[in-house]
């Protein structure tokens, strides 16, 4: 499961490396269960760049969905906060760099984590400078 053909794609981490994957950084807090290090050939772990411990837990309090709204309001501010800033810089270098960065994620449903979310800073972050 591949998306995005630009600079920054995403895929899951179970998925095998691919060529075109360039830098593949792990942008989840934990260590994706059953998988080796060999496996899933990690570059960079950004675990500064994920969702705090208490917005990543009370999201998943509720599975219903509906949460999700807050949850990308509340993660944007995280990202924009003074403990997430140099690992979205040392990501936005990444990118800069000219390669492609592929994020690299352990959850089963993308579309609802907070991987978009990062995706959707990170080019709102590179427009501005």
């Amino acid at each position: 499961m591949a998306s995005g053909s630009g600079p920054v794609r995403v895929r899951r981490v179970y998925d095998p490396p691919e060529d075109g994957d360039g830098t593949r950084v792990l942008v989840d807090r934990l260590w994706p269960r059953g998988v080796s290090k060999e496996r899933a050939a990690i570059d960079v772990w950004l675990k500064d760049v994920t969702p705090s411990d208490e917005l990543r837990s009370w999201y998943h309090q509720d599975r219903s969905g509906a949460r999700h709204d807050a949850f990308v309001e509340r993660y944007r501010a995280e990202l924009d906060d003074p403990a997430h800033t140099e690992a979205v810089e040392r990501l936005l270098g990444l990118v800069r760099e000219g390669g492609p960065v592929t994020l690299i994620t352990a959850v089963k449903d993308v579309a609802d984590s907070h991987v978009p979310v990062l995706v959707d800073h990170l080019g709102h972050v590179r427009k501005r400078t």
